[in-house]
């Protein structure tokens, strides 16, 4: 009611809440046709309303599927009517209704099937286009009738079903492709529906498609086809077929066989976009590889068939080449640096074509292009994804009313990926199923597994499987089309692709290639091999490697050659890059590798030419990556991008960019590149190419077999035509194709035009072949060993000894052909597992084939073949080394090939075999091989050949006699080679190892007698080889001689044994001295480096020969040789050759003579049986070694006039330091040998000799090897002290021999130490001494003696001998100089911080004399007067040394140093005070020398020394006597005071004089001095009060001269205050005074004419003398008799106007007895203490006060009236 309205809006209402309700399923069936009446009543009000119906329509059609027949023809008629609306939105909106109801109409057909069988009843009758009725389902009915209806409408009939006029065949025929895209299956099971696409759909089609063309509906039509074929080719086979055939002729339009006229007519009724909307559809047919076998089986498999596949591609194959212009021409594909003139290469080479009629098209096209490369630079030709393909292919543009614009080049990108779709489908059908039936396939137990399957042999196939019909198919297929194409792969290839495009074609070569050779399909395998390898290694490019500008500059070119390089660049840009292989090219050779790997089963004789592509590939590859100087190349040429995804061009730059305008866009992220276009460098190409090497393991024996006579060959073909290029003779190449292995193809020449590998070049690279055959044997061994020779031992090692033995083979493939060959034969033995009858048959073989290149089988040789005859001593060499253990046969092959490298030894300076004019006419050609036929060719094989003699002599024990007496032969032989070093090693080391072996067999008792014969036989041989000129072989053969005589001396009888003395080592010894005696006298003549030399060789020889005789005297003296009757005369003939050399021979040979005997020496220890004839020859000994001192002592220390002319005149020649020791040693060894055999020590006479001897050795200047002796002692002093440690000194007189020359030691460094003389006789020394010191110091000797003598007389110091002779002064005498020289003394060390010598000898003398004094006061009855005077003399003079030594360089050490050095000093004060003043009384000590002790303190005590240069003041007269001032100092007698109480002043100065360093030290000897004047010390008081007596005089003079100084300076002075120092000493000296108490009758007896004898007791007081006279003599006994003795000094002072001196000082006073001030009061005058008693902490209490002299001077002469007893 509400659509009746016509209310617009109601009429929207109404339909809305309709819609509603339908969707709700609230509207009963029956109201259904009302509803559609309605709607149509409505139909023509607004947009809305129609909309809305379209909705509603849609609503209840699929609400209620029950709605069939008529009704559903009404609603329908609804949304065909809308459709047809001219506004857009009712119009589109009608269709996509339409749609939906018509997918619903065919959909419910889908459901009733699937539902149970229906009633007839409820069928429908239909009748088909056949004329045949059918009753059909309701839905079923439905269906038919529309889709009748649409065919009909399509093809402008009147539908029976839909009561429309007309409908718009576009639209028909989309609603048709709708149905049928997505109901094929529904089709194929109604046969009604099929008969309609039979009768109506396909005569419509090709109707449609043979009018006149129009786009819309062509486009549909052709789509509808793609259908029909895609889905319905087997039940529309004749219509499938028209189809097909009408497509092959629309693509194929432009290149049909019929007349121009007519083809220009085809081509106006065919548009190009006809043609584009055909191969967008073949290109998806193509894609399904099952259809494409199913046309293959349905219309060309018979005879009489259609041919349509054959058509197809023949038809692809003209679309692709129908315009080569538009496609461009790839310059990668001719390589990278090449040259692309058309003039030298075939066009139809450069597109890689073979194959017939497009050749000549293509060749044109080509030729157009490549001359005109210039002009292709601005060009856009070529293919590629990006710049040819529609973004929106064709065949989807159904909105278009005219074709769109289609890129030019299109048609031929759909052409390509139509060649490679189909090439897909071939391999995607076939690997797998190759797979499953040759590798998965089920093997027995224990068969191995299929690695490289054979080719599919179909007709083994069971013929009624459907895998074999399947596999036949492709196998017929591919047999027909591969020709076409091949021709257009190889066409497209060569084209201007991009990277996507071209890695899909060449995967379509890959899979072509694969997909033939597994279905044995051998000759289109063979012809994409082959078109596969000229896109990988372009021949311009091997052929243009040679002319490639930047040559190696050893190779030796032509001027032509290199103008002919410079003008064959003739392109823009020039050849800046070496010849190579592009990008794209290495991805063909990857192709053609892994195509190869993958058919390596199958490959059979094709494998030849395979082979030869992969050999042109390593060539240009390893060529290139030379020149790129190592790094990785991944670019393709100046201006080729190397990032993925780029377009690459070609060298000159002609090739065209394929980028949308026209400049090289690249992709800026890099994306991942296609596998094919992966790892492109020449390094993984290698590699790759390795692996299909690697591979040849897996083939099975027959494929191997194939695999290694195809390598063989080609190595054969290369190596005779390298040999043609090399060599003008023709026999060359007959004999190289008549050898074994190497004959060449007929077409030779050809091959070698194309491979290019005939270059000089190659021959130092090595031949391709020879190198892979190795990789593969070395891979293969197993069938080397195990299989039957003819698989792979005989082809293999048959050729590479053909190449070897072949004369004109280039000389660098020989070497490498006898490198390959060594590899194997060392590796094979090696692997043999088994010890059955296969290992001699294997080992018989490897050396077979060995000795035929080892030994020459012509006489005719050059350097080659010696270089290949040396490598196969070499492998022999390394057989032995692996294998020889597991040798069963072939020892005489091995000798034999050993032996015929050996010849006679020519002597020095002949010529070579080969003479000069020989050796020209070998270079004349070539550059120098490894060595021409002289002596270095010869020498290497001898070399060689000895180490494997050498290994051979490591395994002796496997050898039987007669091979033993081979090998000694042998080893004869090469020991007089020229080769001295073969020659050393066949003497000294290998003759030894047969000799050991001989001797280990002579111990079976029935094999002894053979086996001495071969012993004396192998001495007489090395005997032979003693007296050899060559030092070296000399050297060997002493060794081996003596070693064997060592090894065996102890089976040896004795008889022999005095043979080998008399016979052998003496004799030796001779000869060699003679020769040297004769070189020296040579040298003397004519002196050079020579001689020098030869003389140096021969001490060495000398020496060895020595060194091995003092070892066998060593082993063998007392077991054997002291047995001997002759022992003592062969002894004294040893030890005369040892004297002779010492006097005679170089110094080099002296030394080890030396240790040779002393060896013998020692070995004498052990022969305590035959004691008697041991002493005799150790006096033998001893007599020599005496002779030998006296040489020595001869050349000992002595004036510098008297060395120079001893060196002059004398022919003994300089000892060196070695020789001396060597020299001590064997004395040692004689000393200790004797004691040990007798018990005893020598006699003092003969320790005495020795000690001279000794001291000759150790002070010898004219050594030229002295060694540093600063920091420790040289080796010559080591041995010496060790020798004089050694001596046993118990005997009487030997501890004092020792003490005294030890005593000398010391004193050395200060009285014999010398600069070494320049090193002039070092050139008699073989090892001068790395550094030689400038200066022989004798420091550390003395540094080591010094403590040792304390240690020597603390042992002996009882020994009443050591103070009797001498000894004891001569210790002290060398201590004292070290002492006296103090600051003076040399360095102690170079580096280290050693004690001084002085502060040693200090320290040493100081320990001494501790001892000393009560061993002389108790031994002084045994000692002579004289030697105890001596000995206090010196003592007493070495403390004078000491105190008094010169001290001004300590002046410069830091504060703190100085100190401790006073302190050090302190000691010898100490040690005076202690061990020398309670001795020095003695009655048996002279009176000087207690006064010299005396005068010594008063030295050291002065503080000054007034300057006697200064000019004399104007109180100074010139006639005062200085004599009154100071004492006479060089009186030695006994000091005497002239006058008691002189009061004589002088006249003063003021000069300040010069203050002494070290005052502390001077106030401790002036302590000291008044201390042995003072009675302090109350033990031994006669001898203290001589001494006493003795000094005081010495005391007395030194206050004196600070007194008197004082008082006359003080005049001078006046006011100007004295320095510190002089108003201290002042104050020190009164202080004492003061306190000094004296032995009553001191100084009396110190006044009389002798203090000696009136020290301790004086006579009495004659009374009758005067009062004066009588105190006089009183006073000068009194204790204090020295104050009066100063009293009128004293006077002088105390009278001075002016204040006197006064220092602080400490007094013993305790605090509460003084006074609180500092004033010095009169009891701290008396009680003050000198700062040395307040540092030793005497007084335990005190304090400081202040005293001036005058205070003092007052209670001194108080103490002297006190003395007088005035005041009592």
């Amino acid at each position: 009611m509400g659509c009746a309205t016509k209310n617009a809006k109601v009429v929207a209402i109404s339909l809305g809440s309709l819609q509603r309700l339908i969707a709700l399923k609230a509207v009963p069936q029956s109201a259904v046709p009302l509803i559609i009446s309605t709607m149509s009543d409505c139909m023509n009000q607004g947009v809305d309303i129609q909309l809305r119906i379209l909705q509603t329509l849609l609503s209840l059609i699929t609400n209620f599927p029950a709605v069939h027949g008529q009704l559903l023809g009404d609603a329908l008629l609804l949304c065909f009517r809308l459709q047809e609306s001219r506004i857009a939105v009712v119009s589109s909106t009608a269709a996509a209704t339409l749609r939906q109801l018509v997918m619903f109409v065919v959909d419910k057909v889908v459901d009733e099937d699937r539902r149970d069988e229906l009633a007839d009843s409820a069928k429908a009758e239909a009748i088909l286009p056949n004329g045949a009725a059918i009753r059909l389902g309701p839905s079923a009915h439905d269906a038919y009738a529309v889709f009748e209806d649409l065919c009909l409408l399509a093809n402008s009939e009147h539908p029976r079903f839909l009561k429309l006029e007309s409908l718009r065949k576009t639209f028909a025929l989309e609603l048709i492709e709708s149905v049928l895209t997505n109901y094929h299956d529904l089709f194929r099971k109604h046969t009604e529906l099929l008969l309609l696409l039979q009768h109506h759909l396909c005569p419509l089609v090709h109707k449609s498609l043979s009018d006149r063309p129009n786009f819309p509906l062509t486009l549909r039509c052709t789509r509808v086809i793609f259908l029909l074929l895609k889905q319905f080719s087997r039940e529309l086979k004749t219509e499938s077929e028209v189809f097909l055939m009408l497509l092959i002729r629309i693509i194929s339009a432009e290149t049909s066989d019929a007349e121009p006229a007519e083809s220009v007519q085809g081509h106006h009724s065919r548009p190009l976009w006809m043609r584009v909307l055909a191969m967008e559809i073949m290109r998806g047919l193509c894609s399904d590889a099952e259809l494409m076998r199913n046309v293959w089986d349905r219309y060309d498999a018979e005879e009489s068939g259609s041919k349509v596949f054959t058509s197809l591609i023949t038809a692809l194959k003209r679309l692709v080449t129908e315009r080569p212009q538009l496609l461009g021409v790839c310059q990668q594909m001719f390589g990278v640096g090449v040259s692309t003139h058309p003039h030298s290469a075939s066009t139809d080479s450069v597109y890689g074509l073979d194959v017939g009629g497009v050749a000549g098209m293509v060749a044109s096209a080509a030729s157009a292009t490549v001359s005109g490369v210039a002009n292709m630079m601005t060009t856009e030709a070529g293919l590629s994804v990006q710049n040819s393909a529609m973004k929106l292919q064709c065949i989807d543009q159904l909105d278009k009313a005219d074709s769109p614009p289609i890129p030019e080049s299109y048609l031929y990108l759909l052409g390509v990926q139509c060649l490679v779709s189909l090439c897909e489908g071939f391999a995607a059908f076939t690997a797998p199923m190759y797979n499953s039936i040759m590798v998965q396939k089920p093997r027995a137990a224990g068969d191995p597994v299929v690695r490289a399957p054979p080719a599919l042999d179909l007709s083994k196939m069971p013929s009624d499987e459907l895998v074999t019909r399947q596999l036949r198919t492709v196998h017929d297929m591919v047999e027909s089309a591969w020709p076409a194409l091949l021709a257009a792969l190889s066409f497209l290839i060569s084209t201007n692709l991009s990277d996507e495009l071209f890695v899909d074609v060449l995967a379509s070569y890959q899979a072509l290639t694969t997909v033939s050779g597994m279905l044995g399909l051998t000759t289109p395998r063979d012809a994409f091999f082959t078109s596969l390898a000229r896109l990988a290694i372009p021949t311009g490019v091997v052929s243009s490697l040679d002319s490639y500008v930047p040559a190696e500059p050893s190779t030796p070119r032509t001027a032509a050659s290199t103008i002919s390089e410079s003008l064959g660049v003739s392109l823009p840009g020039g050849n800046a890059q070496a010849p190579g292989l592009s990008e794209r090219n290495m991805a063909c050779l990857k192709a053609l590798v892994a195509s190869a790997l993958f058919l390596a089963g199958s490959l059979g004789e094709s494998w030849f030419d395979i082979l030869e592509a992969l050999q042109n590939a390593d060539y240009v590859l390893t060529m290139k990556g030379a020149r790129q100087s190592g790094s990785k190349r991944n670019t393709i040429g100046p201006g080729a991008g190397s990032l993925p995804g780029s377009r690459s061009m070609s060298t000159s730059g002609s090739s065209p960019q394929l980028a949308t305008s026209g400049s090289s866009q690249q992709p800026a992220p890099p994306q991942a590149r296609h596998p094919l276009l992966a790892d492109l460098d020449p390094d993984s190409l290698q590699h790759a190419i390795q692996r299909l090497f690697d591979a040849s393991k897996n083939l099975d024996d027959n494929a191997f077999r194939d695999f290694v006579k195809a390598l063989c060959k080609l190595s054969a073909t290369m190596i005779g035509m390298q040999s043609d290029a090399g060599e003008t003779e023709n026999e060359s190449t007959d004999e190289l194709r008549s050898s074994p292995g190497l004959s060449p193809p007929a077409d030779s020449a050809h091959r070698r035009r194309v491979s290019g590998i005939h270059l000089p070049r190659t021959l130092r690279t090595g031949d391709f072949g020879i190198t892979k055959l190795g990789g593969v044997a070395m891979l293969n061994i197993h069938r080397l060993i195990y299989r039957s020779p003819d698989v792979a031992w005989d082809p293999i090692t048959g050729h590479l000894l053909s190449v070897i033995r072949h004369p004109h083979a280039p000389p660098t493939i020989r070497t490498q052909a006898a490198r390959v060959l060594d590899d194997i034969l060392v590796i094979v033995p090696r692997n043999i597992s088994t010890t059955g009858e296969l290992q001699p048959k294997v080992q018989r073989r490897v050396l077979d084939v060995l000795a035929q290149q080892v030994i020459p089988d012509t006489t005719v040789s050059n350097s080659t073949t010696v270089e290949t005859r040396r490598m196969g001593l070499e492998t022999l060499h390394q057989i032995l080394q692996a294998s020889g253990h597991t040798l069963v046969v072939g020892w005489e092959t091995i000798f034999e090939m050993l032996s015929s490298v050996c010849k006679s030894a020519p002597a020095p300076g002949t010529t070579p075999l080969s003479s000069p004019s020989q050796q020209q006419e070998l270079g004349r050609n070539r550059p120098p091989p490894l060595g021409y036929l002289n002596e270095k060719g010869y020498t290497s094989l001898v070399k060689i050949a000895f180490q494997s003699l050498t290994l051979v002599c490591d395994s002796l024990s496997s050898l039987s006699p007669e091979h033993l007496r081979l090998c000694i032969s042998t080893l004869g032989q090469f020991g007089r080679q020229a080769d001295t070093n073969i020659a050393l090693t066949a003497a000294e080391s290998l003759l030894w190892g047969v000799s050991d072996s001989i001797q280990a067999k002579r111990r079976e008792e029935d094999k002894e007698p053979e086996y001495s014969a071969l012993w004396m036989f192998l001495l007489l041989e090395v005997l032979g080889l003693c007296t050899d000129a060559r030092p070296e072989v000399r050297v060997g053969a002493i060794q081996t001689l003596f070693r064997t005589l060592q090894l065996y001396g102890a089976t040896l009888s004795l008889d022999t044994w005095d043979e080998c003395i008399w016979k052998v080592t003496f004799p030796l010894l001779d000869s060699i001295t003679a020769s040297i005696r004769q070189s020296s006298a040579v040298a003397r003549q004519g002196e050079d480096s020579t001689t020098a030399k030869t003389d140096l060789q021969w001490d060495e020889s000398k020496i060895l020969a020595l060194q091995s005789i003092g070892s066998i005297f060593q082993d063998f003296l007392t077991t054997k040789i002291m047995l001997l009757d002759s022992f003592t005369k062969a002894w004294e003939v040893f030890v005369s050759h040892v004297q002779d050399s010492w006097l005679h021979d170089n110094r080099s040979i002296t030394a080890p003579a030396l240790r040779c005997l002393e060896k013998a020496i020692k070995a004498f220890s052990a022969a305590e049986e035959l004691k008697a004839r041991t002493m005799e020859a150790l006096e033998i000994a001893w007599r020599a070694c005496d002779e030998m001192g006296g040489v020595v002592l001869e050349r000992g220390p002595s004036s510098p006039a008297t060395k120079a002319s001893a060196a002059g005149n004398s022919d003994v020649k300089p000892f060196t330091q070695e020789s001396l020791m060597a020299y001590v040693d064997a004395i040692r060894g004689t000393r200790s040998v004797g004691r040990q055999l007798e018990d005893r020590e020598w006699s003092l006479e003969r320790l005495t000799r020795l000690m001279t001897i000794l001291k000759g050795v150790l002070t010898y200047p004219n050594s030229p090897d002295f060694r540093p002796d600063l920091d420790a002692l040289s080796p010559v002093q080591t041995v010496v002290m060790e020798a004089v440690d050694s001596i046993e000194l118990s005997a009487p007189g030997v501890a004092s021999l020792v003490l005294r020359d030890l005593s000398e030691y010391a004193t050395l460094p200060f009285l014999a130490a010398f600069d070494a003389a320049p090193s002039s006789a070092m050139s008699s020394t073989p090892k001068p001494s790395r550094t030689v010191p400038h200066r022989v110091t004798y420091i550390a000797l003395s540094k080591k003696t010094m403590p040792l003598l304390v240690d020597l007389f603390l042992r002996f110091k009882e020994d009443v001998a050591i103070y009797a002779d001498g000894t004891v002064e001569a210790l002290f005498a060398a201590y004292s100089i070290p002492i006296k020289l103090k600051y003076d003394c040399p360095a102690p060390s170079r580096f280290g911080s050693d004690q001084p010598l002085w502060k040693t000898a200090t320290t040493s003398f100081l320990r001494i004399v501790k001892e000393c004094g009560s061993q002389v006061r108790k031994l002084q009855n045994d000692i002579p007067s004289e030697r105890i005077e001596g000995i206090w003399r010196q003592v007493v003079d070495t403390f004078r040394g000491g105190i008094l030594a010169d001290c001004s360089a300590a002046e410069h050490f830091p504060l703190d140093v100085q100190e401790a050095e006073e302190n050090f000093d302190l000691s010898l004060v100490a040690s005076l005070e202690i061990d020398v003043v309670p001795y020095l009384g003695d009655s048996s000590v002279p009176d000087y020398i207690v006064s010299q002790l005396a005068r010594v303190l008063q030295k050291g005590s002065r503080l000054r020394i007034v300057d006697d240069d200064l000019p004399p003041s104007p109180s100074s007269l010139p006639d005062i006597s200085k004599n009154n001032v100071t004492l006479d100092q060089s009186s030695r007698d006994v000091e005497k005071i002239e006058r008691f109480g002189d009061g004589y002043i002088g006249m003063g100065t003021t000069a300040p004089g010069r203050f002494l360093p070290r005052e502390r030290f001077s106030y401790w000897c002036f302590d000291l001095l008044f201390l042995i004047c003072s009675d302090t010390s109350q033990d031994q008081i006669p001898s203290r009060k001589r001494v006493a007596a003795l000094s005081i005089p010495s005391l007395l003079e030194r206050c004196r001269m600070t007194l008197v100084s004082f008082v006359a300076d003080e005049s001078l002075r006046g006011n100007l205050p004295f320095p510190r120092a002089r108003e201290e000493e002042l104050l020190y000296v009164l202080r004492k005074l003061l306190s000094l108490r004296i032995w009553p009758g001191t100084l009396w007896a110190a006044l009389s004419d002798s203090p000696s004898t009136y020290c301790i007791q004086q006579p009495e007081l004659d009374q009758s003398v005067s009062p004066s006279e009588l105190i006089a003599e009183a006073v000068k006994r009194s204790t204090k008799a020295h104050l009066f003795h100063f009293y009128p000094v004293l006077c002088e002072i105390v009278s001075i106007p002016r204040r006197t001196p006064t220092a602080w000082v400490m007094s013993a006073t305790p605090r509460t007895v003084a006074s609180s001030s500092t004033e010095a009061s009169s009891a701290d005058a008396r009680n003050s203490m000198s700062w040395t008693d307040v540092a030793r902490g005497v007084a335990k209490e005190g304090h400081a006060v202040e005293l001036d002299a005058r205070t003092l001077v007052k209670e001194c002469l108080k103490e002297v009236g006190r003395e007088l007893g005035v005041g009592r």
